[in-house]
C-alpha cells in the first residue's frame, strides 16, 4: 500500500530563499529513490514563507529508507534555524477514492 503524506514549513522572516533553494537541491535527490513515486514542493501564492511538500512512496519500506537518506537527515538539519519550529509538520494521508 502507498504511504503518502504532506509536508508544510513556514520559513523565518529573512529565511525564505535559502529554504526554496535546499527544496530546490533536496527535490531531485528524493524523486531519484527508488521507492518514491511523487515529490513535489509547492509554495503559496499570496504567502512566499509557506511552502508545502507532497510526498507519495511505494510503500512503508520505501518511507523508511527514505527517512534514512544522508540528504534528507541534511535537510532537516539546514532547516533547524530557518524555519518556525526547527522543522517541517508533517500529516499522513490515506486515500479517499
Amino acid at each position: 500500500m502507498e504511504k503518502a503524506l504532506y509536508a508544510t514549513m513556514r520559513a523565518l522572516p529573512g529565511q525564505e530563499e535559502a529554504v526554496a533553494e535546499l527544496l530546490r537541491v533536496l527535490t531531485p535527490q528524493v524523486q531519484a529513490e527508488p521507492g518514491n513515486l511523487r515529490f513535489v514542493v509547492y509554495r503559496l501564492s499570496d504567502d512566499p514563507a509557506s511552502f508545502h511538500v507532497e510526498e507519495t512512496y511505494r510503500d512503508e519500506a520505501a518511507f523508511q529508507t527514505h527517512i534514512g537518506m544522508e540528504h534528507g537527515k541534511a535537510f532537516n538539519a539546514a532547516i533547524t534555524t530557518l524555519v518556525e519550529g526547527g522543522a517541517s509538520n508533517v500529516v499522513f494521508l490515506t486515500p479517499v477514492v
